[in-house]
């Protein structure tokens, strides 16, 4: 069963909050989680200057020790956080290059 870290919404049209949560990769985005390990609302109540978030740090990191993949928006909330490691995807990084068999020649000689 392959689970993964991320966000369900849930709330009124322009006046949303998020769930971060533990759900089967194949669920609907807004479907029953496994759980709910936090909630994240971007909008600011007055006089607050920055958002929050409230979460349950040991249930995230009980879940991506068992094997969980985060979500690319919830693995940014992660690094902020200082839960995770920011790691760059495999669509941003590059093969290292390797040089052919023509740059050996013109090395060597």
């Amino acid at each position: 069963m392959v689970v993964r870290l991320r966000i369900a919404l849930s709330g009124q049209r322009h006046n949303r909050i998020y769930h971060i949560v533990a759900a089967h990769h194949r669920r609907r985005r807004d479907g029953k989680p496994i759980e709910t390990l936090g909630i994240f609302n971007p909008r600011l109540k007055p006089g607050e200057t920055t958002r929050t978030v409230e979460w349950s740090a040991d249930r995230i990191r009980y879940w991506l020790g068992v094997g969980a993949r985060p979500s690319e928006a919830v693995s940014k909330l992660l690094a902020l956080g200082g839960i995770q490691t920011p790691t760059s995807s495999p669509a941003q990084s590059k093969p290292a290059a390797t040089s052919t068999s023509q740059d050996a020649k013109t090395l060597s000689g």
